[in-house]
């Protein structure tokens, strides 16, 4: 069970300065004081108050945090899966470890944010040069070695067993 995250006293709104004070925090001077006080703000309403133009590049910036964690997960366990079936004969646990943990990741990701569903395929195929290329080398391999697209299905990315009495020790 995970330990709840102590989280620092949010910022009244009686606290932040009016829209005309220059003592209100610029979003390029400290972004964790000016996210407390537009959190402030808009849960006490205060829309006029709000610095709109920020506030919607950080919201898309997270999404495009999440996308990226997505990506992420699914770069790592494409170039496992790529050296796993080119290189049986080094195989080692470490990477039964680290499919089990990105599969894991990519799951929670996709599970917290299922509007990235639609993507997976555009995702897949845009990073599996990139995974290629990783993985020819970690294996000393060229890229050429590898197939020139992706051969796993969703099905091979997600549920195919790998099991420790394929690893060579």
């Amino acid at each position: 069970m995970e330990e709840p995250v102590a989280r620092p006293a949010e910022i009244d709104v009686m606290d932040v300065p009016t829209a005309s004070s220059s003592a209100r925090t610029r979003y390029g001077d400290d972004l964790y004081t000016w996210v407390q006080e537009q959190v402030a703000l808009l849960r006490a309403g205060r829309v006029e108050a709000l610095d709109l133009d920020n506030i919607a590049e950080e919201l898309s910036d997270v999404g495009s945090a999440q996308y990226s964690q997505l990506e992420s997960a699914l770069r790592v366990l494409l170039m496992h899966m790529l050296k796993w079936d080119q290189q049986p004969e080094k195989r080692t646990p470490s990477w039964i470890y680290s499919i089990r943990e990105q599969r894991l990741r990519y799951a929670k990701i996709l599970r917290m944010n299922p509007g990235l569903k639609p993507h997976r395929d555009a995702m897949r195929d845009g990073i599996y040069p990139i995974s290629r290329n990783w993985a020819a080398d970690e294996c000393h391999l060229l890229p050429s070695e590898f197939p020139p697209e992706c051969p796993y299905t969703w099905d091979d990315l997600l549920e195919r067993p790998f099991d420790f009495d394929s690893v060579k020790t």
